[in-house]
């Protein structure tokens, strides 16, 4: 039985057929006109799509177990406000939960769950993120004067958050459809020429410590924001470099945590093979294949300082990376004051607006 190979326009999608006038292949939609070459040509580059199938997966057996001894002078405290579950040493004193800012109760000796790999020391103090959230409100002349009071800075809290760093090799192919516009005039008319380009990109990626927060109270945007990390200061796990800070414990596992990272590695190939796709006009991804390989996780403890803390009700979390320095967080806003610096704006646009009247009508 015969098989009837139809061939779609690259540049309306419509079913094209061969033209005895013109000796082409001819979209009966667009007219635009193909050689027979190039179609074949395109038919090579688009038959592998079918066979390219996309695999993300990853080997996600990350840290090690607790050895005898190991968790000695760890405890667990869970908050009773939010269920975070915190591990600090033996001599930590009564505090707070550094997600809420309730109170945390003592539960007991420390047992369970894996072992981190790494860890990045805390390189930086507290009195650092403090002097880090007086820069972040510096020069704010819409924050309300409160916030910009240091006594209403609460206590900023060291937290080791648990990371799943994601490495592998990616092999992709993304096919692009591009135009280029050309346009120009004579007496009579405008002209405006578009043609339409199938480009494609295919290469190899790798990929080294992508990291994911492994916990769920702390949002994944906020953790991302004072990246990166630099993992040249990383070292093999050991319980003493929490002495005196709190450890979260992971609730997020690495096998949950594979989506997030999957869409990283896709963002950032995406990203890169774009940039490759230059002198078009217009750029359109249609396909994109990613299968990975020599994909595995690690769990790391990375250093973070954590602020939180209430303006009319409303919650307002503050992090600092505890290596770099970098400082993010939501602001809130003093309405009073922007509805005031609104009305001097306007005015002087007015002022300008009526001052530019004034001049064209003494020309």
């Amino acid at each position: 039985m015969a098989t009837i190979q139809e061939y779609k326009c690259p540049c309306c999608g419509g079913a094209i057929e061969f033209n005895t006038q013109v000796q082409k292949m001819k979209c009966p939609y667009c007219d635009t006109e193909f050689e027979m070459d190039a179609l074949r040509e395109l038919d090579e580059v688009l038959g592998g799509d079918g066979d390219n199938v996309e695999e993300m997966k990853w080997d996600t057996h990350p840290g090690q177990e607790w050895q005898e001894g190991d968790t000695e002078g760890l405890r667990i405290y869970v908050c009773k406000s939010c269920g975070g579950e915190i591990v600090g040493d033996e001599t930590l004193a009564a505090t707070k939960c550094p997600y809420c800012d309730n109170p945390v109760v003592l539960m007991g000796q420390f047992a369970g769950d894996l072992k981190p790999d790494y860890v990045i020391p805390f390189k930086l103090t507290k009195e650092d993120a403090k002097e880090g959230l007086r820069k972040h409100v510096k020069g704010k002349i819409l924050l309300p004067k409160l916030f910009k009071d240091e006594n209403h800075i609460d206590e900023i809290k060291g937290v080791y958050v648990p990371f799943w760093l994601f490495e592998t090799d990616a092999d992709a192919k993304i096919r692009y459809k591009a135009t280029k516009v050309r346009t120009w005039s004579d007496s009579n008319y405008n002209y405006t020429e578009t043609r339409h380009f199938a480009a494609v990109r295919a290469g190899s990626l790798g990929f080294e410590r992508i990291p994911v927060d492994g916990s769920s109270k702390i949002a994944d945007d906020l953790m991302e924001s004072i990246e990166p990390f630099n993992f040249g200061e990383a070292v093999d796990f050991q319980t003493a470099y929490l002495s005196g800070y709190l450890a979260d414990r992971y609730d997020v596992t690495a096998e949950q945590s594979i989506d997030r990272a999957n869409e990283r590695v896709r963002f950032s190939t995406e990203q890169a093979f774009r940039d490759t796709v230059q002198g078009y006009t217009s750029v359109t991804p249609e396909s994109t294949n990613i299968i990975l390989k020599n994909g595995e996780a690690k769990y790391a403890l990375y250093p973070v300082y954590l602020l939180n803390t209430t303006y009319k009700g409303e919650k307002y979390t503050f992090a600092m990376n505890g290596q770099t320095g970098k400082f993010v967080g939501n602001l809130p806003m003093d309405k009073g004051a922007f509805w005031k610096w609104f009305g001097i704006i306007a005015l002087a646009g007015s002022a300008l607006g009526y001052g530019i009247l004034q001049l064209i009508s003494c020309l």
